[in-house]
């Protein structure tokens, strides 16, 4: 049985997005999305903390985000995380952590 692994995000994307076919003919489009998150500190400021996730999307999805979406687009993405693991050039291990969209909608109101 799958344990949960589920994330919904909202933000704006940082840069157009970028759609490639790999080898096996599937379409993949890779995006970023910066969303934002205020608080107040102890000193009673207001502080805006952005944190910036990488996206893709595969297939059908992939190839409508790549029509419909642009830099500056706000979106709502659900999907789940992945975890990519690789050794650098200099045999130390490195990790990176993607968003893969199962849905994103493009009708986001803006703020």
């Amino acid at each position: 049985m799958n344990n949960l692994n589920s994330i919904l995000v909202e933000g704006n994307l940082t840069h157009d997005p970028d759609v490639n076919v790999t080898v096996n003919g599937a379409s993949v489009c890779n995006f970023s999305v910066a969303t934002n998150r205020f608080y107040r500190n102890k000193e009673k400021e207001v502080v805006q903390e952005t944190l910036f996730l990488s996206v893709e999307s595969w297939g059908n999805l992939a190839e409508t985000c790549g029509t419909y979406l642009s830099k500056g687009k706000k979106v709502r993405v659900v999907g789940r995380l992945k975890q990519n693991r690789w050794k650098n050039e200099e045999g130390e291990d490195r990790e990176r952590y993607v968003v893969v969209a199962e849905h994103v909608d493009f009708s986001v109101a803006s703020d």
